[in-house]
């Protein structure tokens, strides 16, 4: 991860450095797991719906 992407604004310190390094790789384990389920037939389509603790439906999200 480059610690500075754009010019002009200031280097990150070295723990935001491992803190962003860190989430992408968080990030791809959730990927490789999710690559690794099998796929559902005549279910919903895209991610898991709840990764995040609720179903989202037409721009809807509720709990369960």
């Amino acid at each position: 991860m480059n610690s500075s992407s754009n010019a002009g604004e200031r280097p990150l310190s070295p723990a935001a450095v491992r803190a962003l390094e860190e989430a992408d790789a968080r990030r791809a384990q959730y990927r490789a797991r999710e690559a690794s389920r099998p796929k559902e037939l005549g279910g919903r389509h895209g991610l898991e719906p709840g990764r995040y603790g609720d179903w989202e439906v037409k721009g809807l999200a509720s709990d369960f």
